[in-house]
């Protein structure tokens, strides 16, 4: 039992890692030109291909299954796919990558929120204080009187990542039990790809790329490498590892294990963008992480409930 739980830590350790590399790789693909947009569309289009072929065999006799949750898969290919991770890589045209990280980490704050407007399901004190903690870090993460100040532009775009990331969260609460995560992950890349590529062709979006050399770590680098890092690193390899690592863990720890996604992006940033927040910034963000471990810490006091048919974790960390 005590190796399984090794294995899986390492595994949700990995995924954060992996996770956490997209901003950086994103970067140096938008500073050479490309619009965000067009970075969201070659990420999850080729991820959404490799992962097609173990969605496929999870779904081998499992069809009605796709077809009960198609609805909820377009919703979360929309939201949680195509929104966050859009917001996302264009907070990181006017942040530093940690600090887009960390407004979008603020979702976990929105969906205590939702839950509670909309479903009356009232926050516990540690929710309550965890939340609270979060939005004071942001207070200092945004800095605004001193030399740190961040774009306002920028922060919407981490806001609305936030939102996505909400959605995400809200979503995987109410996925059915019978639908395998990989089938789940796949179809919503699918649809987001799809989304993105369809208003780019109504010209509503700008799907601009561009095949010169990018810089990335200070290097003069083909456009191929920070494409097939965003797709295979931090996409491909990131969610199949959260996957393990959930089925090991459980997925409510792997998420809280998830959380060391903004430590990594924080470091990442540091060695290959040499972009770090300043002080300040730093003890917002670790305000904001201590919130968010606090609310997951009040998640993990609540049994999980047995679902009724065998499942695979959602897993909430995931984009």
């Amino acid at each position: 039992m005590r190796e399984r739980s090794g294995v899986g830590l390492g595994l949700a350790l990995l995924s954060a890692l992996t996770f956490a590399t997209s901003g950086s790789f994103a970067r140096s693909l938008i500073a050479g030109d490309w619009s965000a947009e067009a970075v969201v569309l070659a990420r999850v289009g080729i991820a959404a291909l490799v992962l097609a072929v173990p969605a496929l065999l999870a779904l081998r006799g499992r069809w009605p299954v796709l077809r009960r949750n198609a609805g909820t898969i377009v919703v979360f290919g929309l939201l949680g796919v195509a929104v966050a991770q859009a917001c996302f890589f264009n907070a990181v045209r006017y942040l530093p990558v940690g600090v887009a990280l960390l407004l979008e980490y603020l979702g976990i704050v929105l969906v205590v929120g939702w839950m509670w407007l909309v479903h009356g399901q009232r926050p516990r004190l540690l929710t309550v204080i965890g939340s609270l903690t979060a939005l004071g870090g942001l207070v200092f993460v945004l800095d605004l009187t001193g030399a740190g100040r961040l774009d306002p532009i920028g922060v919407l775009w981490g806001l609305g990542a936030g939102v996505g990331l909400a959605g995400y969260y809200v979503i995987a609460g109410r996925v059915d039990a019978a639908l395998p995560s990989v089938v789940m992950a796949s179809g919503g890349m699918a649809i987001g790809a799809l989304a993105l590529a369809l208003l780019g062709m109504a010209r509503l979006l700008p799907l601009r790329a561009d095949t010169a050399d990018v810089t990335f770590a200070g290097h003069q680098v083909s456009w191929l490498v920070p494409i097939a890092g965003l797709s295979l690193i931090a996409a491909v390899v990131a969610y199949l590892a959260g996957v393990a690592g959930a089925r090991l863990l459980g997925a409510r720890l792997s998420s809280f294990v998830g959380l060391t996604e903004v430590m990594f992006a924080v470091l990442i940033a540091w060695l290959v963008l040499a972009e770090l927040p300043t002080a300040v910034q730093l003890l917002g963000g670790a305000l904001i992480v201590v919130g968010v471990a606090l609310v997951r810490l009040d998640e993990l006091r609540t049994p999980e409930t047995v679902p009724a048919a065998p499942a695979e974790p959602a897993l909430a960390g995931e984009r």
